[in-house]
């Protein structure tokens, strides 16, 4: 009876994570009515409330995949509950993520969930535990861009579609990010049950730093232009122009001056 009713409240979705969601809905709302005052200040609040909500599903999808698989510790340490202050590493899976998004509109991945790969047999399950993640933040870019490419932007106000454009780019980037076969990203843990002993001791060492490495190369002027290029041609394919993804970030930054071109757009 005991066990069944710790299992229960191991997997019962937190109030913080609740809180979050509450505030994403709210500011939605005030987004697509207008009813805010300041329509930057509910778009900011609105995307960063939904990228958090992404992150924590995000980790979420890598812990249930691991649950599923055979870590059974998983529950106890509360990665079921949704609540990102039980995550292992929360300033780089929360914060960190956050400020990236508001210094420069990316959406850089962070590692949470500490998962016992002892306990889980078989290379695929592993792949399987670190895809998880990012395609979580697949299905949530195909949601945000679903209105585009389905045409079904008539009776979507403005501010609402510019805001959910730039959604969307944050969580293309994350999955592009995310996958990539870097030590220490979601990419490299795919690959990495099918290389050799011997390869992955001499990588192991470079995992910790694998997230600064990306850091550093899309400060690079060259690269940030290629990789933003092949985001934004990404999204075009989906419907949604560059302009939109511009004017939703012009709408996140509300505190400085928008775009007059964004303000007199319909």
């Amino acid at each position: 009876m005991t066990t069944a009713l710790s299992r229960r409240s191991e997997r019962r979705i937190s109030p913080v994570f609740l809180g979050i969601l509450a505030v994403m809905t709210v500011t939605g709302w005030a987004t697509w009515t207008g009813f805010a005052e300041q329509p930057g200040l509910a778009v900011f609040l609105f995307v960063t409330t939904a990228w958090i909500v992404s992150l924590c599903l995000h980790e979420y999808a890598h812990a249930r995949t691991a649950l599923h698989s055979g870590d059974i510790s998983i529950g106890a340490k509360g990665y079921l509950t949704l609540n990102p202050l039980k995550y292992t590493h929360a300033l780089l899976s929360i914060v960190l993520p956050v400020i990236f998004v508001i210094m420069g509109g990316i959406g850089l991945p962070g590692g949470a969930v500490f998962i016992e790969r002892a306990r889980i047999r078989g290379r695929w399950r592993h792949s399987l535990i670190s895809a998880a993640g990012p395609l979580t933040n697949v299905l949530f870019a195909v949601v945000c861009t679903a209105p585009f490419w389905l045409d079904a932007l008539d009776g979507v106000p403005r501010d609402f579609r510019f805001a959910l454009a730039f959604l969307a780019l944050l969580q293309v980037t994350a999955a592009i990010l995310n996958f990539l076969p870097v030590p220490g990203l979601d990419g490299y843990g795919v690959i990495e049950p099918w290389l050799s002993h011997g390869i992955r001791r001499q990588v192991e060492p470079f995992a910790p730093f694998g997230l600064l490495f990306v850091f550093a190369l899309l400060w690079v002027p060259s690269i940030n232009v290629a990789f933003f290029d092949v985001i934004d041609a990404l999204l075009r394919g989906l419907g949604i122009s560059d302009f939109e993804t511009y004017c939703g970030y012009d709408l996140f930054r509300f505190w400085r001056e928008s775009n007059e071109l964004c303000s007199i757009s319909s």
